[in-house]
């Protein structure tokens, strides 16, 4: 039986009752640590590219909430510290040959989480299961990558950045930071957003489906992701509850602007690999 057809055999049982953490047997904790080892391996991944557009692979998706529904919470050990858990830490004994490196005191990589070749991770961190990180990406000091979330190749996450994670429903795609980009100090990109590769975005800019996206390039209005090569901030525009007499002088609302990604801009960034090496 393969993975796939495995974990959905698993998520059937569970749904009928027929399933738990009580009953679950040593050959259900089998099938569910080869699907950790493979989100580990980069083997299966939460989401896609489909004809252009990111979707989510459901029974992936379903494969990590198995994990919790059928294991029980474990008092584990990191260092001197206990903590509880379904789930431990990931096994870093990969990275070194890999070219990856981690710092101590705070990085945590969950079981399930994927990390590429060349990538450097730096604590305080955290990256949680099912979360994808591609080759050359650089997560910086106080960096969350969410659950599900889809993070491409040299791709460079700013300190204090948050990716949110999608894990339900399972028909949501997770947040998608595409290759190259490089997202600012501060940055929020959270519900499914997909940052288009290339691309740079500001400091402290919040990226979500909520808020509109003017991108001055093509002269529209989008909602829920950032087009590939582009220099994106934080503006706010007027509320339509401007002119309401609670708000002396006006209510405003934030917007992002998106713009050509300029030479300047662009050579900046490139300055900034020599923090990779």
């Amino acid at each position: 039986m393969t993975l796939e057809r495995e974990i959905r055999d698993l998520w059937a049982r569970h749904e009928a009752g027929d399933l738990s953490a009580d009953t679950a047997t040593a050959g259900d904790a089998d099938s569910l640590d080869a699907f950790l080892d493979a989100l580990e391996a980069g083997e299966i991944r939460a989401a896609e590219k489909r004809d252009g557009d990111w979707e989510a692979v459901e029974w992936v998706k379903r494969g990590v909430l198995l994990n919790f529904a059928l294991r029980e919470t474990e008092r584990r050990e990191y260092g001197d510290v206990a903590y509880h858990d379904v789930l431990p830490l990931r096994d870093t004994a990969d990275l070194l040959e890999r070219g990856t490196r981690n710092t101590p005191d705070g990085t945590t990589l969950r079981r399930g989480s994927h990390l590429g070749d060349d990538c450097i991770v730096m604590s305080p961190a955290f990256v949680n299961v099912g979360a994808y990180v591609g080759d050359g990406t650089l997560v910086d000091s106080c960096d969350t990558v969410g659950s599900c979330a889809q993070i491409g190749a040299d791709v460079k996450l700013g300190a204090n950045t948050l990716i949110g994670g999608v894990l339900e429903p399972v028909e949501d795609a997770p947040v998608v930071v595409e290759d190259g980009v490089s997202l600012g100090a501060g940055c929020r990109v959270t519900s499914g957003f997909v940052v288009g590769e290339n691309s740079v975005v500001g400091e402290n800019t919040l990226l979500t489906p909520r808020i509109p996206v003017y991108d001055l390039v093509e002269e529209e209005i989008l909602y829920g992701e950032l087009p590939p090569e582009r220099r994106a901030f934080t503006r706010f525009v007027e509320s339509s509850v401007g002119d309401h007499d609670l708000f002396d002088g006006g209510a405003y609302k934030p917007a992002v602007v998106a713009m050509d990604l300029e030479a300047e801009t662009l050579d900046a960034t490139q300055r900034e690999e020599v923090l990779r090496s």
